[in-house]
């Protein structure tokens, strides 16, 4: 990866909606140039796909918490079990395995505290292998959706 497929990048982390054309004008290349270097970038994997960012709070889901999770083993079958359960909960956004205790941080995301309440007794405290919950609320977001640093 050079400087110009760092430029490409960068490009496309700030605006993924450009077409190839605007692509090309703006990482100084010429059309074919930039059109094979995206695809190579789509084919190693490096870009994985493009999405619309979209507002939670207009959507009205206004109420953001973090969650522990402490696991009662951490065997390979149980922890299979618990990541592959805690992905199917569209209301999980970020679920991420940590060093140390606790064991996973999820960030869950619904409409109240009343929607939380209930996604927490009947999804999340039914997760396969969790010994103990414990979570706090998001006061406010200081960094987020930051574009990767190239």
């Amino acid at each position: 990866m050079d400087a110009v497929d760092r430029k490409i990048l960068a490009e496309l982390q700030r605006d993924g909606r450009q077409s190839v054309t605007e692509l090309a004008e703006r990482v100084r290349l010429s059309l074919s140039p930039c059109h094979r270097r995206l695809r190579a970038l789509e084919a190693a994997g490096v870009i994985t796909g493009y999405r619309a960012q979209l507002d939670a709070h207009v959507l009205g889901l206004t109420f953001d918490a973090l969650v522990f999770v402490t696991m009662r083993k951490s065997d390979h079958e149980t922890i299979g079990a618990f990541e592959q359960a805690v992905a199917a909960i569209p209301n999980v956004l970020q679920a991420q395995r940590l060093f140390g205790d606790p064991d996973y941080l999820l960030r869950v995301l619904t409409r109240d505290q009343t929607a939380f309440q209930q996604l927490y007794d009947t999804a999340l405290t039914t997760l396969p292998g969790v010994q103990r919950l414990s979570s706090t609320l998001v006061m406010k977001s200081v960094v987020e959706n930051r574009s990767l640093p190239l």
